[in-house]
């Protein structure tokens, strides 16, 4: 049967008044979200991840609500900001990278000035209504100035460009390791190694950083590390050697991940957080209370959902037109895996305790405004849109 012109217009035709009559709707709905530059489901599992998390911080917080109205609004303006900074071009980012991470140096050589500390740690800035730690946004302006950086030169970078990058990133890491904040610092120095390592970096400069770490390890530990960093070292290989001091914290979050068992206890139904065992519960130890509440279901439950987002942002990276934004989106998207690994090691008694809170879970208004943050810039570089600013 043959198929003539006047058969093939006739046929498009029809199909065009059909998609006016049923496609448009859903057309319109994907040309909305394109032209706000948004990704849909990354904005779906975060509000899924977010709202799991403020029916845990419910509970780890002794039933204060005080905590839920603060975190609720630190999720809104973290919103707020990654809705914004997704509208901003990819160019413009990449032309103005350095001002964010000057600005970011400011405020850190700010804090031992007009800084407040607790717990022996000069760490934040107070504003009055809020403070806020610096610390911690430079996880976001240390790989976004590196991805601009290293995004307009030839990859894999020359030895003078892989210099020029360790200063950028040794300069914001000193600062926060003398705040102490080792953790932090820790993972300001991953978030730039991510960049470098996707940059293509060479073998040998790898074998040569690894050997040079084992050989400044020694020196570390008598001339960096602080009393108090040694012995949480020593107390991950022996927690029992002190149960009630530095073992202590370890002790009562495997206690309470243990006592979950595969279904857990119930919500509101933990004791080790409840009775006031489990230090620090709503914030960098809230996976205990999460593992004894909803048991192993609930930990692996918690871990496909991570395990999506990070898929979805390594998607993104994948999408990305330049090579500026698969680095920047790529270092947002490993960055985040690290900030899991590390605190869920650590409450597990993997890793030493180095202060690292669960993303998205444990209360912190920083951390969450800047997590949220980095998603947004993920979803500016990660939409394939023309990079005309």
């Amino acid at each position: 049967m043959q198929w003539t012109v006047r058969e093939a217009i006739l046929s498009n035709t029809k199909f065009d008044r059909h998609f006016k009559e049923h496609g448009a709707a859903v057309y319109g709905r994907r040309s909305h979200w394109r032209s706000l530059h948004v990704d849909p489901i990354l904005v779906f599992l975060l509000l899924l991840l977010m709202g799991g998390g403020l029916v845990v911080l419910y509970s780890a917080s002794g039933k204060e609500f005080f905590y839920v109205k603060r975190q609720i609004i630190f999720m809104v303006v973290g919103l707020v900001a990654m809705a914004f900074v997704a509208q901003v071009s990819p160019r413009l980012l990449e032309r103005w990278a350095w001002l964010p991470y000057l600005g970011g140096i400011a405020l850190l050589i700010a804090v031992p000035l007009i800084g407040v500390g607790a717990k022996g740690a000069q760490r934040w800035i107070d504003l009055g209504a809020f403070r806020f730690q610096p610390s911690e946004l430079m996880k976001i302006a240390v790989p976004l100035l590196l991805s601009s950086y290293l995004g307009s030169k030839i990859l894999p970078p020359r030895f003078i460009h892989l210099l020029v990058a360790a200063v950028v990133l040794a300069i914001p890491a000193a600062l926060v390791a003398l705040q102490p904040d080792l953790g932090t610092a820790i993972l300001l120095v991953t978030s730039g190694v991510f960049v470098v390592f996707l940059a293509g970096i060479k073998k040998i400069y790898l074998v040569v950083a690894a050997v040079g770490a084992m050989a400044a390890a020694p020196a570390m530990w008598f001339f960096v590390l602080h009393d108090y960093q040694k012995a949480r070292i020593l107390t991950l290989l022996d927690p029992q050697s002190d149960k009630l001091g530095a073992g202590w914290n370890i002790i009562q979050s495997t206690t309470a991940i243990g006592s979950g068992g595969l279904t857990g206890k119930g919500w509101l139904q933990g004791t080790q957080s409840h009775l006031e065992f489990l230090p620090e519960s709503h914030t960098d130890f809230i996976i205990a209370v999460l593992s004894e509440e909803f048991g192993l279901t609930g930990v692996l439950i918690l871990l496909g959902l991570y395990l999506l987002i990070i898929l979805r942002g390594l998607i993104l990276s994948l999408g990305a037109p330049t090579m500026f934004g698969r680095l920047l989106a790529g270092s947002i998207t490993l960055t985040f895996f690290v900030y899991i690994f590390v605190n869920m090691g650590m409450v597990s008694g993997l890793l030493p305790v180095v202060g690292v809170p669960l993303p998205m879970v444990s209360y912190g208004g920083t951390s969450i405004v800047t997590l949220l943050l980095g998603f947004g810039l993920l979803m500016s570089v990660g939409s394939g849109r023309n990079q005309i600013g």
